[in-house]
Order: structure tokens, then C-alpha cells, then sequence
């Protein structure tokens, strides 16, 4: 067998393996992820937890043709929907979200050794996992990583340090962009991506280039497809199996490989000599309850990984499509620290630990917290010991998000499970299963075969199989989302999808609606394109089919773009169900608000309105009685139709009562600053419970006293700090500011040119006066 860097390792490995948790530090290349396993074996059954689908599998692969064996053997993997292993594996490679299904259902006993491998990317999932493994503390862990502070991480654990150095040779860098302080930026990347790859031909060894994601690496392949001397090579997690070859061993012509971050540091590609790097990658993130891909800049430590890819074979170049002094984060923040805590939450109560009780490498964030506890036990998923429900239990194993899962599970009829199930695979692939066509007359025939605008429908047909005017469907995701809903269909005992049954859309967007509310979203009255929740703002993506006409829409699914700055984001939202206004009065989502009273066939009526995210929803007329029967009354003392003078002279007393209380003089009392006429008049009609006029009729104004400034005191009082004055035909308001010992004396009408003299007015000893006409502020003296 080969040589590698990780081979002077092999002996100290062994001999702590036995007795010691390990902390393995080597750079990408440096054999570990395939060295280690096979060392490892010699002491029993190993679980190796790698990052991607395609890490597992391509190590897998890998290593069964090593030891000339059929995959499944003694090595094997099992990732979602695919599974390559029996229980005489002796080498199991899978993706962290396998170990914790597994973790849950006997705290992986059939290992004796855990390989955490790729730790330095900080997945929620692996970050779960290690907290869950230390504290069981019954198997072996290794944790290995290219990039990690490594003395902290042997102190979590309680681990001893091995380190061992890879391959590097010289790594010339160069930036293109017009400033030096340019962002990595997604528009015309793939005429970048040619232009550059054009440059690098004459080089003698294979280009590598980092994009962020499918879409972009089709582009990119586009691009380059009339190169006849290149082969060029797509690598993500859903190429199939001779891409994925083509793609890892080096071939007699020369290539470029276009990748994501998978080929960052969990595959070596061999006879790469220039790396040509984006600086941009998708990470999931949680929004609103569920997951997201969002385009993001890379960091720092994940450009010299990308830059360090070159320097394996020989000397090398990294041309990087961005400033070199572009405000990257210099590392990317752990998904634990950048995301919603709802699925971690779920899965370690499905583990049998609440999540307060684990201990993580940094503690996790309060708020986070918080929001997925709120959350979960929303759902039903937890209990208050922080313990998953039978709910939880039953929707933690699907392969899906808990928002979906929840709302697959508690669907009200199985017509509308099967559309949400459906739905659900096309929303849990990460790729694009459909884009719509440019051609009008295509998009216009699509309008009459799904008139409604629904992205939802549209997704649900195609996985279905109808062939819809206008939409190219990428064969491959649907494949992919195809097997996921037989999965699920199977899980719930659903009919084929082949007899999928037919549903109502509008019941399916009540269903989803009742369920999850902070699904539906409002639009903006001024920006049409924009729509809220209350909690977040979406922008509809260009590919949205949402009516113009629609006010409200069910979101979801969205997707995040990086913004001019470091930390700006601008969230679109990829899948839309429109919604009638009708449906928030229906479900009472919302919150309904008085407006005015007007009289309906001489009946006094209190207009109400349903609020949601800013937006009037639904409105509708009550009759003034009850708890609706207080506005009329205090409408009609402040018109004065009861109670004449009465409104106006109260306001006068709470306000010199406020200041007052202000001027220190009311030995120390609490300032009522958010007291108002309304307010307290209110209050009065409240305990005298007095909901008719007829009723108030009967009182008078000394029934109602203000009990502020004492009696002796307030004449003099009123009289020093007035709040209007009348100088000739000259009217004044008079603000005051005590803090600042400061008077405004403002002008509300009269036809005196001259402005008002100092001797013209109250006292005000020790007082700064000014006097304010539009927007001309004199002091007077």
C-alpha cells in the first residue's frame, strides 16, 4: 500500500486507541480519512461520521477496492434513502444525520469506535453528536480535523493530541476585481469562471474551481462545454457515480472540476495545480423554523483551505474572483451559533437528553434556545422536562425538517397527507427540481393548466409525473425527490405514487396555515415585491408565480442571498401558495383593533379591524356594547355630546399632573408618563362598568375627579405653567421640557407680525424660553 503523511502516526495511534479518546490534527490530503478507519478496524466495528453523502460513499468505495472487496463487505456506508452495509460491516461510513437516528435507538453499541471526521465544520449535527458521545462515553472517539484548535477540543473531551503534517508546496494567490475591497459576487460568474479557466490551459495538471452550488456548476459547465481539449467535471453531492469517478481520478486529457465546498477538505482530487475559488458557498441555515440554503461569502479560514488545494502535487496558483482585502469573517461561526436550535433540540430529546443538559464546546445561545423550546413544545414535541413527546419521537426519525414533519404528520385528512408528503420531498432536496421557461407563450399556456399561481401545485404535479407547458424538470433531483415521497408515502402507509389521490389546494392552504400561521405572509402596501410575517421580510424570487392581485401568501420556502455588506442578506421566497384575506378572520390569525364608531341605522357600531404584520387583514362592525361599548362613551365625552368641557379639562390636569410629578414635587412618586385622557377615562368607565349612554348620562363631571396635583395647590400651579397663552389676537401652545429646564412658546394663530416679548409672559424663573414659528426657533429674553 501507498505511502502517506498519516502513516508515521499508525503506532501512537494504536497504542492510545485502547485507553484514549484521540484528537487527530492533519491537513486535507494527508490520508486520515482513510487511514484511520482501517487502523481503528483492528479493535472492532467502526462508524466513521463524515460530513456529505459523497465523502461517505466515495470513501467507501474507496476503501472496499483497496482491500479488493465487493462494497458491503467489511466496508459499507449508509446514507438518506441508500444504504450499503449489514451488521457484519466490519467499516461504516455515514453522514452525522444517520448517527443520530442510529444514536437513538441504542446509542450506537454495535461500535467500538466513533471517527468523527472533518470536525472543524462545526455542523450542528456533529456538534450534537460529539456532546451526546462524550457524555455516554462508552465507545472510543476520535475526532479528526484539518483545521481546529485542538488543545481546546482535547480538553472537551478528554483526549490525547496527534498531529501530522500533509504535502504543500507553493501557492502563488491572485485577485481579480476592480477594488481590492470587492465581495465575492454571484452575477456573471460563470463568463468569470471561462475567462479564468481559459487562462490556466497551458498549465500541466488539472484546474480545480469552488462554486457554490449546483445551479452555478451547471452554468459553469455550460460554459466551458465548447473547450474540446478539457474535460470538465461536476462534483456535489447528487453526481452519479461515473461523474463522481471522472471527478476524483485524474484522466488522460486535462480537467476542471467544478465543485462546492464538498472538495474544501472531505475529497482529494488529485493532480490539481490551480484552484479557481468563487468565495462564495450555500450553507443551511435556519429561518423561521426551518431549513435554508443561503448564498454566503466564504471566510478567511476557508479561502487558505480552498487556496491550499493547489499546492498538493507541485507549485500551484489560486486565483481568487474577489478583493484581496474584502471583509471576509475570518472563520465561519458554528451552525449551532448561526442557526435556529429546532432540530438539534429534537434530536437530542429523541436521544434521551434534553439539550440543556449537554455540554458543548461553547455554550450555546440563550436566545436560540429560548425560540426552539417556544417552538417544539408548540408542536407538541417536547415535554417540559425537555424530553421528546410521542410526537417528537415519531416525527424525529423522518428524513425531512421538523416543520415539515409536523405538518406531515398532523395533516386533518390522508388525501392532504399525501399532497404534504409530496410536497415535502421536492422542499427537502436541496437542488432546483424545476425552472420555468422565458418563452411567454409557454408561460401563458402554463397559466391555464395552474391558473392559481401556486408554486406548491407546481412542485406537487411534477412529482407526480404531469408534464406541465413551460417547466424543464431536472431529471435527477426529481429522481431524487421521488424516492423520498415513496419513502415517506411508505412510512404512512399512503397509496403509490402513482395513485396519488387528489386534493382541495384551498383546504391543503388552511391545513398548513392552521398548523404553522408564521407560514403566512402579508405583502407590503408600498413595496408589492415584499412580504412580512411580523418576524421576517421576503422578497418573491424572480421565479415566483404569485398574482399580482394576491395580498397574502403561504411561504414555504426560501433562499438567502449575501447583500453589499458583511452581515446584509436579502431572503426570497422560492415557494409560495396564495392565500385569500378571507382565510385570517376564518382561522382568527391576527389581531383585531378598534377603529371608529359610526352608527349603523342610528345603533352605535365599533369598527374593527384584523391585524397581521402591519397590514389590515379583515375587518367587520360590532355593536357598541359589552367590551365595544367603551370607545363610543369616550368618543362621545371627547366631542363633547356628554359631558361638555369635561374631556378638555381633565387632559389639562393629567398633563400639569405629569409635569408636576416631573418638577420633583410630588415627594417622590413614579412619573406617569404614558398617562392620557384615554387611558385613564377608561379605566374610570371600566370599574363603574358603564357600557351605555343612557347610563352616563347620569353622572356628572365632579363624578369623575382626577386624583393628581392636591386642590390648594393646583390653581397656583396651572396658573405658573400654563399650556396655552393668548397675547392680543396672538394664540400659543406652551410645551415644556423639565429635564433641560427648557419652554417653547409655539405659535398657532393670530396676525401679530412681532414676536412675543419676554415680559408678555408667565414668570418661568430659571427657565430657557424659545419661540417656535414653522421652522424658525429664536430665544426670547
Amino acid at each position: 500500500m501507498f505511502s502517506l503523511p498519516i502513516d508515521t502516526l499508525k503506532t501512537d495511534f494504536l497504542n492510545l486507541l485502547s485507553a484514549h479518546h484521540m484528537i487527530v490534527e492533519a491537513e486535507t490530503g494527508s490520508g486520515k480519512s482513510t487511514r484511520l478507519p482501517l487502523w481503528a478496524a483492528e479493535q472492532g466495528k467502526v462508524l466513521v461520521i463524515e460530513p456529505r453523502r459523497i465523502a461517505c460513499t466515495s470513501l467507501a468505495q474507496f476503501l472496499a477496492e483497496q482491500k479488493n472487496e465487493p462494497l458491503g463487505r467489511s466496508v459499507g456506508y449508509s446514507i438518506k434513502l441508500e444504504n450499503r452495509c449489514d451488521e457484519e460491516t466490519q467499516i461504516v461510513f455515514v453522514t452525522p444525520g444517520v448517527a443520530l437516528r442510529w444514536y437513538s435507538e441504542n446509542q450506537l453499541n454495535d461500535f467500538n469506535t466513533i471517527i468523527v471526521d472533518e470536525f472543524h465544520e462545526r455542523r450542528w449535527d456533529t456538534d450534537l453528536l460529539v456532546a451526546l458521545l462524550n457524555q455516554h462515553n462508552q465507545q472510543r472517539l476520535v475526532i479528526t480535523s484539518a483545521t481546529i484548535e485542538g488543545e481546546k477540543l482535547a480538553r472537551y473531551v478528554g483526549a490525547e493530541r496527534l498531529q501530522a503534517k500533509g504535502r504543500n508546496f507553493e501557492v502563488a494567490i491572485a485577485h481579480r476585481a476592480g477594488d481590492s475591497r470587492q465581495l465575492p459576487d454571484s452575477r456573471n460568474l460563470e463568463q468569470k469562471v471561462r475567462a479564468e479557466v481559459e487562462s490556466l490551459l497551458d498549465l500541466d495538471g488539472d484546474i480545480l474551481v469552488f462554486l457554490p452550488g449546483r445551479k452555478e456548476i451547471t452554468q459553469c459547465q455550460s460554459a466551458l462545454a465548447h473547450i474540446e481539449e478539457l474535460i470538465v467535471a461536476p462534483l456535489h453531492a447528487s453526481v452519479t457515480d461515473k461523474q463522481r469517478e471522472i471527478a476524483l481520478n485524474q484522466q488522460e486529457k486535462q480537467k476542471v472540476v467544478l465543485a462546492t465546498n464538498v472538495a474544501e477538505t472531505s475529497l482529494t482530487i488529485p493532480n490539481v495545480v490551480a484552484v479557481v475559488d468563487s468565495g462564495l458557498e450555500r450553507r443551511t441555515e435556519q429561518r423561521n423554523g426551518k431549513t435554508t440554503l443561503s448564498l454566503k461569502h466564504i471566510s478567511k479560514a476557508s479561502a487558505r483551505q480552498r487556496g491550499g488545494r493547489a499546492g498538493r502535487v507541485m507549485d500551484g496558483i489560486c486565483i481568487r474572483l474577489y478583493g484581496e482585502h474584502a471583509a471576509l469573517a475570518d472563520v465561519t461561526p458554528p451552525e449551532l451559533h448561526r442557526e435556529t436550535l429546532t432540530e438539534a433540540m429534537l434530536a437530542s430529546a429523541s436521544c434521551g437528553h434534553p439539550l440543556s443538559e449537554l455540554s458543548f464546546l461553547e455554550p450555546l445561545p440563550e436566545k436560540s434556545f429560548v425560540q426552539a423550546t417556544n417552538i417544539l413544545r408548540g408542536m407538541g414535541a417536547i415535554d417540559e422536562s425537555g424530553l421528546a413527546t410521542a410526537h417528537g419521537q415519531r416525527i424525529y426519525p423522518l428524513p425531512i425538517d421538523a416543520l415539515y414533519a409536523d405538518l406531515v404528520t398532523r395533516m386533518p385528512q390522508r388525501k392532504l397527507q399525501e399532497a404534504m408528503v409530496d410536497l415535502t420531498a421536492v422542499l427537502a432536496t436541496p437542488a432546483s427540481l424545476y425552472r420555468l421557461s422565458s418563452n411567454e407563450e409557454a408561460l401563458e399556456q402554463l397559466d391555464k393548466e395552474e391558473p392559481l399561481g401556486c408554486d406548491a401545485e407546481i412542485a406537487i404535479k411534477v412529482v407526480r409525473g404531469d408534464v406541465l407547458s413551460g417547466v424543464t424538470i431536472d431529471q435527477d433531483v426529481l429522481k431524487e425527490a421521488q424516492a423520498l415521497c415513496q419513502q415517506m408515502r411508505a412510512v404512512f402507509e399512503l397509496p403509490e405514487l402513482s395513485v396519488a389521490s387528489r386534493y382541495s389546494h384551498d383546504e391543503l392552504v388552511e391545513a398548513i396555515a392552521s398548523l404553522h400561521p408564521e407560514l403566512l405572509f402579508v405583502r407590503r402596501e408600498r413595496r408589492r415585491e415584499a412580504l412580512g410575517n411580523g418576524q421576517m421580510e421576503v422578497t418573491l424570487g424572480r421565479a415566483s408565480r404569485l398574482p399580482d392581485n394576491i395580498e397574502a401568501a403561504l411561504v414555504l420556502d426560501t433562499h438567502s442571498l449575501p447583500g453589499r455588506g458583511v452581515k446584509q442578506t436579502l431572503t426570497l421566497a422560492t415557494v409560495t401558495m396564495p392565500v385569500r384575506l378571507s382565510l385570517f378572520e376564518k382561522l382568527e390569525i391576527g389581531d383585531w383593533v378598534e377603529g371608529d364608531v359610526v352608527c349603523v341605522d342610528d345603533v352605535p357600531h365599533i369598527e374593527l379591524h384584523m391585524m397581521y404584520a402591519g397590514r389590515k387583514v379583515a375587518s367587520k362592525k360590532a355593536q357598541a356594547q359589552g367590551e365595544f361599548a367603551i370607545k363610543p362613551l369616550l368618543e362621545a365625552v371627547k366631542r363633547e355630546e356628554l359631558l361638555p368641557g369635561f374631556a378638555k379639562q381633565r387632559h389639562q390636569q393629567i398633563e400639569h399632573w405629569k409635569l408636576y410629578q416631573s418638577l420633583d414635587k410630588s415627594s417622590g412618586s413614579p412619573i406617569q408618563e404614558s398617562l392620557t385622557f384615554d387611558s385613564w377615562f377608561t379605566e374610570q368607565l371600566e370599574i363603574l362598568e358603564l357600557t351605555d349612554v343612557s347610563e352616563l348620562a347620569m353622572f356628572s363631571a365632579d363624578d369623575f375627579p382626577f386624583e393628581g396635583i392636591p386642590y390648594w395647590e393646583y390653581e397656583d400651579f396651572a396658573a405658573m405653567y400654563p399650556f396655552e397663552l393668548y397675547i392680543g389676537d396672538l394664540q400659543l401652545s406652551v410645551e415644556y421640557q423639565p429635564m433641560k429646564k427648557l419652554v417653547y412658546v409655539v405659535y398657532k394663530s393670530g396676525l401679530r407680525k412681532g414676536d412675543p416679548k419676554r415680559w408678555e409672559l408667565p414668570r418661568w424663573a430659571g427657565w430657557r424660553v424659545q419661540y417656535k414659528k414653522a421652522s424658525r426657533i429664536i430665544d426670547i429674553r
